[in-house]
């Protein structure tokens, strides 16, 4: 049951409609003009406010100002007859909801109604999230309903407080450092520094020097000495971004750190300390790279003290909604605007894959803030690979031209991989029962 307001000078056209609204289950309070309205407004709180565009004591524009100027999450619908469409379209522009021809049949009305409510309801449950999210992890970043982040977030929630070390897997743009941010803030080493590098952006011959300094003539050009990261996060947290990219001989070094804290400045004969929590990320199958000699076993059992696996978007669809609603706000205030994502906008993300993950979404929300021409995001405004509502493809991480039966025991594997091996939330992401999963276990060999 949601609160109305009607809002028509003419008693029949208004208790018609009120009727039919108190039907369909709402409460309704009724208006006969702009100056009632108005003292409804400030008496009461409404979800959506319907209002008639043409009053004798003034019109629907009025009325949007004493909405918006009392509660801006309520909406507003205009009625309006053929002659008042430029007024309303000027509502729009105000922050209407929208407007809706008298004489038509009520059921489009009824839809509008229905949708506006929906949104409203949407915008408030990830409110409640962001709300809730901050309140368990002092965190507001890593927004998640969806079992599989839910797990991710517990997880995080148990090891922040202690120091042990991270490796935290998942495919580009899925906000890996996010959650590196999640666990330097949700730790005691808060208030000291949080430092990012990413190892695959800087060139082999600088990464010793970025990451443990120099001192001066250490190298052409070295004209001065020069603190390294290690030293910039000392009491911190250092995040090494995709450390699969890391050369050898760097590795050897970021193992004797991790072992004994101990490192040198290139060119320097004195060994120096360090006290830095190190979180590493990749989107390489390490254990893979262990094998082809790419990476050293010795520094990959270091680094995978715990290992967290951040899920694709495509795994997480659940989060979009709240994803986009965040991503929205943020980029709509840079440009001073409020905006609000259809139901259709809503129902297309959903459908699109998002191979590039959160970080696609990032793009394609900011994209249609700059776009939109009302207070609407609408499909129109998206990328239009994702407008065209491509339905959910095939996994990329399966193979090509395999058998169903193969394909699921991939899937499971996968999925119990994601959740450390605990049976009941792999059933849980597979929506089948432990029962059921125990059973595909031994159908498929799978012993462990």
């Amino acid at each position: 049951m949601a609160a109305l307001l009607v809002v028509d000078d003419e008693a029949s056209a208004r208790a018609g409609l009120a009727l039919l609204l108190r039907q369909r289950g709402h409460r309704v309070v009724e208006a006969d003009g702009v100056t009632a309205g108005a003292k409804r407004i400030s008496e009461d709180v409404f979800d959506v406010v319907i209002t008639d565009l043409r009053m004798p004591d003034g019109d629907g524009l009025d009325v949007l100002r004493a909405v918006k100027a009392q509660a801006a999450d309520t909406e507003v619908i205009l009625l309006t007859a053929y002659a008042g469409w430029e007024s309303a379209k000027e509502a729009i522009r105000l922050g209407a909801l929208d407007y809706f021809e008298k004489g038509r049949e009520p059921d489009e009305l009824y839809h509008r109604i229905d949708k506006a409510l929906a949104e409203q309801a949407l915008r408030r449950e990830n409110e409640t999230l962001r709300q809730q999210l901050s309140e368990r992890y002092g965190i507001a970043g890593p927004i998640a309903q969806s079992p599989a982040m839910t797990t991710v977030l517990d997880l995080v929630e148990r090891v922040a407080p202690t120091d042990a070390t991270l490796l935290i897997q998942g495919e580009s743009g899925t906000g890996k450092e996010l959650i590196a941010q999640a666990v330097h803030q949700a730790s005691p080493r808060a208030p000291r520094p949080f430092v990012a590098v990413n190892c695959g952006a800087v060139p082999e011959a600088l990464l010793e020097s970025e990451l443990f300094g120099h001192v001066r003539g250490a190298f052409t050009g070295a004209i001065a000495s020069k603190l390294g990261l290690f030293e910039e996060a000392h009491g911190g947290t250092l995040f090494l971004d995709e450390v699969g990219e890391m050369p050898a001989a760097l590795q050897v070094k970021l193992l004797r750190v991790l072992q004994s804290g101990e490192f040198r400045r290139l060119g320097a004969t004195q060994a120096l300390t360090t006290d830095v929590r190190v979180l590493a990320a990749t989107n390489r199958d390490l254990v893979e790279m262990v094998r082809q000699g790419r990476f050293r076993d010795d520094l990959f059992y270091r680094l995978n003290v715990i290992r967290v696996v951040v899920p694709p978007l495509r795994e997480r669809r659940e989060d979009i909604p709240a994803l986009a609603e965040h991503f929205l706000a943020r980029s709509a205030g840079k440009l001073n605007r409020e905006l609000r994502l259809s139901a259709e906008a809503v129902e297309r993300l959903l459908r699109y894959p998002w191979p590039g993950n959160v970080r696609e979404l990032e793009n394609a929300i900011e994209r249609a803030t700059i776009l939109a021409r009302g207070a609407t995001v609408s499909p129109d405004d998206l990328p239009p690979h994702v407008a065209a509502g491509l339905e959910l493809g095939p996994s990329p991480a399966l193979p090509r031209q395999i058998t169903l039966a193969e394909a699921e025991r991939i899937h499971i594997l996968q999925t119990l991989e994601r959740f450390g091996g605990n049976h009941s939330s792999a059933a849980e992401a597979l929506g089948i029962g432990r029962t059921t999963l125990w059973r595909k276990l031994k159908e498929y060999g799978i012993e462990r």
